[in-house]
């Protein structure tokens, strides 16, 4: 299940991504401001779970289920993040369910395990594809930056608008010399 051979490459440019997390939790809320700044392009998927008590296993792992039924038969998912906020070592305790941990392990779409605070771990956090120190973290993991992206098209343009102002000049002087030999040997000139 842990093993790093089985794990999914998690794409650099996420543009559809899933959430299995509490709809009510401080960790979306989070991980929505987060996408919002960094690449509001990005399309969210919430597949709601309770992430807390004796159902949450039972909720998380059916949140992935219908997660995978979603890029399925809907809009394909570029990655799933499952997870929550920080908490008690038995607030996070449901993350250690073998159910769970064998459902991610399992799940066809590129996994972010976002369980917790840096220093907390998780069971799912060696299953999923890749482990995020908190939610916020897989949020800025999953997306580009648009500002960084704009700064880039900006340079390309420049460097492009260069170029073709170069070329335009190079070709410009071959016309003029050319011009001029025709010119130069007119029969009208001789």
């Amino acid at each position: 299940l842990f093993d790093q051979e089985r794990k999914k490459e998690i794409p650099e440019h996420a543009a559809r991504i899933g959430l299995v997390t509490g709809k009510s939790t401080a960790a979306l809320q989070d991980m929505l401001r987060i996408f919002s700044n960094r690449y509001p392009l990005a399309e969210i998927f919430l597949f709601h779970a309770s992430v807390q008590g004796d159902n949450a296993p039972k909720e998380i792992i059916a949140g992935i289920s219908r997660a995978e039924r979603f890029s399925k038969e809907h809009t394909p998912l570029d990655i799933l993040i499952i997870g929550r906020g920080g908490g008690s070592y038995e607030d996070l305790f449901c993350f250690n369910d073998e159910a769970l941990v064998r459902k991610i392990a399992a799940c066809p779409l590129p996994t972010i395990s976002a369980v917790g605070h840096e220093i907390d771990f998780t069971l799912a956090d060696f299953a999923a594809d890749r482990r995020a120190a908190t939610p916020t973290h897989a949020a800025q993991e999953s997306t580009p930056d648009i500002k960084a992206i704009k700064i880039e098209i900006t340079s390309y343009k420049e460097y492009f608008e260069q170029r073709l102002l170069d070329l335009i000049k190079d070709l410009s002087q071959k016309l003029d010399f050319l011009w001029s030999q025709i010119l130069t040997r007119a029969p009208h000139q001789r």
